[in-house]
């Protein structure tokens, strides 16, 4: 395993890490796309196109919605607005923040608001 994947691939909720390492509920900013040490099926570039493509760019605001029961995958996630499911080692290409170290001073969520 290389010294960079596993930097990203540690963290819980605080700092910055993949967002496959997020638990359900977290909430954060996108900080980079990056492939290169993905355990995934495709080519490193074509899934940063796929992702960026889904909406997974830089500075959009994510938040994990819901897990798979067996193995805690695949993982729904809205990306500014959208929901999405990703395997979790898709994910691992996703680098985030959480929303208060990304400026915000307060964790905000993506969940549509419920009337009353």
């Amino acid at each position: 395993m290389a010294g960079g994947r596993s930097a990203i691939i540690i963290g819980g909720c605080g700092g910055t890490a993949a967002l496959a390492s997020r638990p359900i509920g977290y909430s954060g900013r996108i900080v980079a796309v990056s492939a290169e040490d993905c355990p995934s099926s495709l080519p490193p570039a074509e899934l940063e196109r796929r992702l960026l493509e889904m909406g997974f760019v830089e500075g959009a605001r994510v938040e994990i919605l819901h897990q798979g029961l067996f193995g805690a995958d695949p993982i729904a996630i809205r990306v500014d607005g959208a929901t999405v499911a990703l395997r979790r080692r898709e994910a691992l290409a996703i680098l985030t923040e959480p929303m208060a170290a990304a400026g915000s001073g307060v964790t905000e969520s993506l969940a549509e608001p419920v009337s009353a």
